[in-house]
């Protein structure tokens, strides 16, 4: 038997044969490592649903290797012999085995890639930290583009990647003559009894014992089981793209910011569990879409909201997390310290946006951007909660979630932590936002349109007491200066009424009480 060359080993969220560790590799001297731990399932309190579905992957997915060719070393949870963490998994593999190096390609998080660089004096053998290729931006290019900027546009950079990748261009020049059509994306939504159902998978075997496997070592983590429905393999996951550009692509667009309390996924693509884990191409998912507008089957406001949304957002936001680490997610501009409401965990609240979208994030693992963003987010930025605390939420509760990803969302977008580095303002909002973009405020204990007192909406007088009690901060901030102004433009007594009103209900929220 030929000696061994390379361990090459693959984390839960790089699972595509794509990846650089994998190039050139052959399975009669290179061998695999995979690995499922608990230090990994539990350094925050993952959601049952996100454990699943990710060992259910990992799973399918050395099924995958092994039938090209390759010897995976798979170690599950439930092994007696399980190490407890990559690295102590990773030095009995090459005291095992005595490959002449390992090879890696970097991981999506901060905490990992230092683990990963003390392999080698760890095991004694070269460590290869390989770039991951399924970005579209280097590290190196992210930084040469943030250097000597006084801020980071996130529009400015997607453009920068539509020139690259020829996206939507006609020439040098964008289709349809615009970079943006978000102007075009913001309509409310109506129930439709007639939309389509998204692609769900019923559980085979290798699922099903996970399932089993989560139940009994995670009971006390968030989350129900019997709504599994992931794709897990790369096949499932192809089928949930074409399903999407089929039947929701069309109408993805207008609809985008729309919440429904009886639609929990609208016409989104469901997609980014797929992407971030490895199963499909950003760049392919992109120019599939991409075709579909050529083909005449989805408008421009729609293909290029999608479109911008993974070679604009998702890339801008990693590329600011590797600008900005370590220290970024414990940022705290606004010096928010409040603690994040029992709610979060259980949907015990009258709000009924608040209940509805944490009900479905129990139920799926899943909300989109806006849930995510301007229900959630924005409760949690008007309460004044410690940012820190919100982050770790998200990364627990969302299956899509990965470090890299979800903490510029939360610490810069949704709670202006970083002071504007990532978002030029915080995305504070009333009631009223709620109301315009979904039907959450029907049949709420709350009235959306009564401003201060028993029974009024709480994020209204939340929302002027987070601009006045963060004035010193935010108040010359140019894209703040009209409800500023109007705040200013108040009698005394109103703000007064918006001051205790908002008092009033932070103090029964520090008390526990069902808010």
């Amino acid at each position: 038997m030929a000696k061994l060359r390379n361990l090459i080993f693959i984390l839960g969220d790089q699972l595509s044969p794509a990846l650089s560790s994998l190039r050139d590799a052959d399975p009669r001297i290179d061998h695999i490592l995979m690995c499922e731990v608990a230090a990994e399932a539990t350094y925050v309190r993952h959601h049952k649903l996100k454990l699943a579905f990710i060992f259910s992957a990992m799973r399918h997915f050395a099924e995958e290797l092994r039938q090209s060719g390759f010897r995976v070393h798979y170690r599950r949870l439930d092994d007696e012999a399980n190490k407890g963490s990559l690295r102590e998994e990773v030095r009995a593999a090459v005291q095992e085995l005595s490959p002449q190096a390992i090879r890696v390609t970097e991981p999506g998080e901060w905490r990992v890639l230092e683990d990963m660089k003390a392999w080698q004096q760890l095991t004694g053998v070269p460590v290869q930290i390989l770039p991951d290729t399924r970005f579209l931006c280097s590290h190196r290019q992210f930084r040469e583009w943030a250097s000597g900027r006084k801020e980071l546009t996130m529009e400015f950079f997607y453009r920068e990647m539509r020139r690259k990748t020829g996206l939507l261009m006609q020439g040098d020049h964008p289709e349809g003559g615009r970079w943006n059509f978000d102007a075009e994306n913001r309509k409310p939504a109506k129930p439709d009894l007639l939309r389509p159902q998204h692609k769900r998978f019923k559980p085979d075997e290798i699922t099903s014992e996970v399932l089993s496997l989560v139940e009994a070592r995670f009971s006390n983590h968030i989350g129900k089981l019997e709504t599994f429905g992931f794709a897990v393999t790369r096949s499932q996951a192809e089928e949930v793209l074409e399903g999407f550009l089929r039947d929701f692509l069309p109408q993805f667009g207008e609809t985008q910011d729309a919440m429904l309390a009886s639609d929990p996924f609208l016409n989104h693509s469901l997609l980014s569990f797929y992407i971030n884990i490895g199963f499909l191409d950003p760049l392919a998912v992109c120019r599939a879409a991409e075709a579909a507008y050529h083909a005449g089957h989805a408008p421009l406001n729609a293909v290029e909201g999608f479109i911008r949304q993974i070679i604009g957002w998702r890339e801008y936001v990693r590329g600011v997390y590797w600008l900005k680490m370590p220290g970024y997610t414990t940022l705290n501009f606004l010096d928010a310290k409040r603690d994040l409401p029992d709610f979060y965990w259980t949907a015990e609240t009258h709000m009924r946006c608040l209940s509805t979208v944490i009900g479905e994030t129990i139920d799926h693992a899943y909300a989109h951007h806006i849930q995510r963003l301007m229900v959630t987010g924005t409760f949690a930025l008007l309460a004044g909660i410690d940012p820190y605390q919100v982050h770790e939420w998200y990364l627990e509760v969302y299956a899509d979630a990965y470090e890299w990803v979800e903490a510029p969302n939360v610490i810069g977008m949704s709670q202006f932590a970083d002071g504007g580095l990532l978002g030029s303002k915080p995305y504070a909002a009333s009631g009223n936002y709620i109301s315009k973009m979904s039907d959450y405020c029907e049949h709420c204990r709350y009235d959306v349109k009564k401003k201060v007192g028993e029974g009024a909406c709480p994020f209204n007088a939340l929302y002027w007491d987070f601009l006045d009690r963060n004035g010193d901060k935010l108040s010359g901030n140019r894209r703040l200066a009209q409800p500023y102004a109007t705040w200013r433009r108040m009698s005394d007594e109103q703000r007064q009424s918006y001051r205790v009103s908002a008092r009033d209900f932070l103090k029964k929220l520090e008390a526990g009480d069902v808010v």
